[in-house]
């Protein structure tokens, strides 16, 4: 089994690797995005044309769903370094937990929409490409699966927001490097 190591150590003491941020970065971005493809879609599913951003959605949401394997992957093997001994308990607590429910929605939010598209009648495609799960359509199943994939888009959201009020008050408030540790390293 290969060792679990810390990220690389930087003037602060402690830093994500370059490709931990750069996937931080790159699925804050593809995940913005898809959320504000999400509710445009949703306006616009029915008028002509519709389909075309339905499908975008769907194929994005495959890499999406890619990166956040890749990611997680990459966080198993290459763990952080501890937050500061500084930081209250009750903070270190809530950045953990955060941080796994953020994981554990990012997971679920592709799968759900992946399973729920493999139940609607368009199916599933990657730019064009069918994707076969070998589940025969079925509408009541299709929306069971899209309204969870709604709700966690909202849970997602609050956890965003978490996230990054957290991350600007240890940046502008705390000045405490933590923020430091996911940004560029300063040359």
């Amino acid at each position: 089994m290969l060792a679990m190591k810390n990220e690389t150590a930087s003037s602060i003491g402690w830093r994500y690797s370059t490709p931990a941020i750069v996937l931080h970065w790159v699925l804050a971005v593809l995940i913005a995005f898809m959320a504000a493809l999400g509710w445009w879609m949703m306006t616009v599913e029915h008028e002509p044309g519709g389909e075309r951003w339905i499908a975008l959605h769907k194929s994005v949401g495959l890499i999406v769903f890619a990166l956040v394997l890749l990611r997680l992957l990459w966080r198993v093997f290459h763990r952080p370094a501890p937050l500061p001994p500084g930081l209250p308990r009750w903070q270190k607590l809530l950045a953990h937990v955060t941080q796994v429910f953020l994981y554990a929605v990012m997971l679920a939010l592709p799968i759900t929409g992946l399973i729920g598209s493999s139940y609607s009648r368009l199916g599933l495609a990657f730019f064009g490409l069918p994707v076969q799960l070998g589940i025969t359509p079925d509408r009541p199943s299709a929306k069971q699966f899209f309204g969870w994939h709604e709700t966690l888009v909202w849970v997602l959201v609050a956890l965003v927001v978490l996230h990054v009020l957290g991350g600007l008050k240890h940046l502008l408030l705390d000045r405490d490097q933590v923020f430091g540790r996911m940004w560029r390293q300063r040359t």
